[in-house]
């Protein structure tokens, strides 16, 4: 399991890099404004069978999710479920909802 949000979006990346299979029919930029300790701005752009992931906010999202650095790491470790993490007010959501559906197949191991 990633030790930081940095180290996710890295392993992020890499997948997108070495399966860009998953990423075909996307096209999106996600912005992700995680809070709190090891905090930051990330980002994942995708373009139909490309994308690459990491630091800093892309320009124009479609969609901006916000949370807790801490609870996106659980998300991505699969110990958080992204329904109820929604439902319970500890993801908010701008922009595209059919997106954010998306987002965990995207960011999954195999």
């Amino acid at each position: 399991m990633a030790d930081s949000a940095t180290e996710a979006f890295a392993e992020i990346n890499q997948r997108m890099q070495s399966d860009p299979s998953r990423l075909k029919g996307v096209n999106a930029k996600y912005a992700f404004d995680l809070t709190g300790d090891n905090g930051g701005q990330y980002h994942m752009n995708i373009s139909d069978g490309t994308g690459d992931a990491g630091e800093g906010a892309p320009d124009s999202p479609n969609i901006t999710i916000t949370m807790k650095a801490e609870d996106f790491l659980q998300l991505y470790a699969g110990k958080m479920d992204p329904t109820m993490a929604f439902m319970s007010g500890k993801i908010k959501i701008k922009g595209d909802m059919g997106l954010a559906m998306k987002l965990q197949s995207l960011m999954r191991n195999g």
